[in-house]
């Protein structure tokens, strides 16, 4: 029998009624033949809900207190689903990451995972016992609970598949699988039956939220094949595969955006070796990441424009930090811009054709849309553009790349 790892999101397990609904495709596996191991999410809102709960004592406390309550969300579900199962005649068991065990660094509520040991679940599943895994925690080699940080749930999903050797990891939320673009700006968006690791890790990076990126990274480095779908339909989903799976690629599979930009202008620095260490030097030593990054020469040579992107949320504390450092930098002014968003096209099959980068521009000239930076990778290029322009320029894209259509 093949095993399969099935991961439900706090979405798919908000209430009971919906972990009911989770727990028919748990049984559903199995009546198909398939051995299953579940991972699940804290109940949704229930993680913010005991982290304000943290908070409200004082911020910035003991992390590993942090991570022992806010990881308890995950036990309450596991437990739940268990007894779900149970009731429908599925022997099931709950399992906390400290049981597996999920061995993690001590990087408390950002925790990496430095190794699985499956002999327990091996043993609970041979048995016949479906476990139910705590998703977003582990233990240091302390004893101390840890959480994984963002996307911890997945994360925990993808690498149990990797100790047990899973056929496939099924990452059950509330959309049906990848798509083109988001089908709420985009009405001919249409779902992928297939993408490969890189382009959907560029899209998660990209701004896509379907999937994190250190879960399709780790699925990538293991040869974990996802499986993306609806915990509410019985729609086949989108699986994330090796390149070599898909027989015939599309040029662009995929548009992302994202609204989480903001732009920084240093206007008229001196153009002189070390400006750019010591603009981005002190950003990053307060923890800021720099995104897409265009340098101007003015023509006498003297003077130098420098346009870069930060995340919306770290503006203030960028600019904060850029002006303690001006008097060293000696920019006539800055000028910030939160306005803005940043969409990308993306494809695995941009490797082999020429002329992507000029589709786009002209689809967004031909809208009479200004790019404001340009950054790319082999299969990805990103523009900065006007956030009034955003569902414009995604519809433009979507209709120039060919893919209004699924053929």
């Amino acid at each position: 029998m093949s095993l399969i790892v099935q991961k439900f999101g706090g979405t798919s397990v908000g209430d009971l009624e919906r972990i009911a609904k989770a727990a028919v495709h748990v049984k559903r596996a199995i009546d198909d033949g398939h051995q299953v191991a579940v991972v699940v999410s804290a109940m949704s809102g229930e993680t913010d809900r005991l982290v304000g709960l943290v908070d409200g004592v004082e911020k910035d406390l003991d992390r590993q207190e942090h991570d022992a309550i806010v990881a308890s969300g995950e036990q309450v579900t596991a437990g739940l689903m268990a007894l779900t199962l149970q009731k429908m005649g599925v022997p099931s068991r709950s399992w906390q990451g400290w049981q597996v065990p999920v061995i993690t660094d001590e990087s408390h509520s950002r925790a990496r995972v430095q190794e699985v040991k499956p002999h327990n679940l091996n043993a609970c599943i041979d048995a016949g016992v479906v476990p139910i895994v705590t998703g977003f925690q582990g233990v240091t080699q302390e004893g101390r609970i840890t959480t994984l940080g963002r996307g911890g749930s997945d994360l925990s999903a993808v690498i149990l598949a990797a100790a047990l050797g899973a056929e496939r990891c099924d990452i059950f939320t509330d959309v049906e699988g990848v798509f083109t673009c988001d089908p709420r700006v985009v009405a001919k968006a249409h779902k992928l039956d297939k993408i490969t690791y890189e382009e959907m890790l560029e899209m998660a990076s990209q701004g896509a939220k379907v999937l994190h990126t250190r879960s399709v990274a780790t699925a990538m480095n293991h040869h974990v094949r996802l499986q993306v779908l609806s915990t509410f339909t019985g729609a086949p989903g989108t699986l994330v595969v090796d390149e070599d799976e898909i027989v015939e690629q599309k040029v662009v599979s995929g548009i992302a955006y994202s609204r989480d930009d903001a732009k920084i202008t240093m206007v008229g620095l001196p153009d002189r070796p070390g400006v750019a260490a010591s603009l981005f030097g002190p950003l990053a030593d307060a923890d800021i990441n720099v995104d897409m990054i265009v340098q101007n020469i003015s023509p006498d040579g003297d003077a130098t424009d420098l346009t870069f992107t930060v995340a919306k949320g770290d503006l203030d504390k960028a600019l904060q930090v850029i002006h303690d450092s001006n008097g060293n930098l000696g920019a006539r002014r800055i000028e910030p811009d939160p306005d803005v968003v940043k969409v990308s096209v993306i494809g695995v099959g941009m490797r082999s054709h020429a002329g992507v980068a000029g589709s786009m521009f002209e689809a967004l000239a031909e809208k009479g849309i200004n790019i404001q930076l340009i950054s790319t990778s082999e299969i990805k290029i990103s523009v900065l553009i006007s956030e009034d322009y955003l569902e414009l320029a995604l519809r433009a894209l979507h209709t120039a790349y060919g893919l209004d259509t699924d053929e």
